[in-house]
């Protein structure tokens, strides 16, 4: 008998460690530099992690922080630092009111259901942004997710 009342998911753990394996699996075929990979759930809590073997400790903490701004923007954290490059004081400011958990660079990707609406998010650090964002864009698809960049209306 349960005594507490589950919640309602929209991205299962293993949705999202189909994910981080795409990823990492992406990484290792691509030879990139090892990879941090975070999946969120649309709370922005991470539902799974993984760090490659030899990827630096901080790359969790950046990790987080691209999929928490692309969760926070509703875009990529690609994106919102293309919107934002001549806003420098701006993109600081929200990175001071997020604690830290706001890295407006590439590699922070939103996962969408068939609507395109938001479920969850990734972030991978570890090479170079460009690569970090084919690697989420990589794991999201094994996962036969939507990739959310940024609407095309």
């Amino acid at each position: 008998m349960r005594n507490v009342y589950p919640t309602h998911q929209t991205l299962s753990l293993a949705q999202a460690r189909r994910i981080i394996d795409a990823a990492l699996a992406h990484a290792t075929a691509q030879a990139m530099n090892p990879i941090t990979v975070t999946v969120m759930d649309i709370s922005g809590h991470p539902l799974s992690c993984d760090r490659a073997d030899g990827c630096a400790a901080l790359r969790l903490a950046v990790a987080h922080g691209k999929a928490r701004a692309a969760l926070g923007y509703g875009v990529s954290s690609g994106t919102i630092g293309q919107r934002n490059e001549s806003r420098p004081a701006f993109l600081s400011a929200v990175a001071a009111a997020s604690q830290g958990e706001f890295i407006p660079v590439a590699g922070g990707v939103l996962i969408l259901d068939p609507q395109e609406r938001v479920i969850g998010a990734v972030g991978v650090s570890g090479d170079s942004s460009e690569n970090d964002e084919k690697a989420a864009i990589a794991g999201i698809e094994a996962a036969h997710l939507g990739v959310g960049l940024a609407p095309k209306d």
